[in-house]
């Protein structure tokens, strides 16, 4: 069997925000086409975690990769081909409600150098028959339901063909029902080869699609991570989330 290429590996780094240490020793790895949960209390570092993969928060100590870009020694003219390589899904779907589906993705697209219209138009086509809204291209965000919104969002984070794709709980907003078919749609796209990591607060998505998961415990002043075992991460009465 080939072994899946690695997407993100970080070994005992330390995550800091102005002077506070948030996260200490924090070990994570992620491969192509992993789907992974992250879960943990409000305020215990996911957010940050996610921002350090995206290179908003600085890594104060250790080693972190993210596809091939050392974290620790990224200069600032690469920022903009790390992120190419992410697919960020926001919890509040973050649409530009002036303009249709296809004119938000069309957007994203202008903004990341495609400048073959006919490129684009294909583009757009393509991810928005991946999430099933096809049919709701010229559609503005305020005539979609929350689930066809976040659908959008997430054919905007597939446009560049992501390595990685991070979630910043993507079902708050959604009914429970709702929550589970995007939940389901981001494991089909992991399924594809693409790695997915998932924050949620929703206990009932580990029992309902149960996935490798991983929890931000507190571990002194600063956080950390541990591995859930699988029969406890399925049991989503052994699970509490703050």
């Amino acid at each position: 069997m080939t072994e899946k290429a690695l997407v993100v590996e970080m070994r005992d780094v330390t995550l800091c925000q102005e002077e506070n240490v948030i996260f200490q020793n924090l070990n994570l790895t992620l491969s192509a086409g992993d789907f992974v949960y992250l879960i943990g209390s409000v305020g215990s570092g996911k957010s940050t975690l996610l921002k350090a993969l995206y290179a908003e928060v600085p890594i104060a100590a250790g080693a972190a990769r993210v596809i091939d870009y050392d974290l620790a020694k990224l200069k600032r003219k690469q920022l903009p081909y790390l992120r190419r390589n992410l697919g960020i899904v926001f919890q509040d779907f973050q649409l530009l409600n002036d303009r249709t589906v296809a004119e938000n993705l069309d957007f994203v697209l202008r903004a990341t150098d495609w400048k073959n219209r006919a490129d684009r138009e294909q583009r757009i086509e393509e991810v928005l028959t991946r999430v099933g809204m096809s049919r709701k291209a010229y559609k503005r965000p305020h005539e979609l339901s929350g689930g066809e919104q976040q659908r959008v969002g997430i054919a905007r984070a597939l446009l560049g063909k992501p390595a990685l794709i991070l979630a910043d709980e993507p079902t708050a907003n959604l009914d429970s029902e709702t929550g589970l078919q995007i939940a389901c749609l981001l494991y089909e796209i992991s399924q594809q080869g693409t790695a997915v990591l998932l924050s949620t607060h929703n206990s009932r998505l580990l029992s309902d699609l149960p996935a490798r998961t991983i929890a931000v415990r507190k571990n002194g002043d600063a956080s950390t991570l541990i591995e859930l075992h699988a029969d406890v991460s399925a049991s989503g009465h052994h699970i509490v989330i703050d």
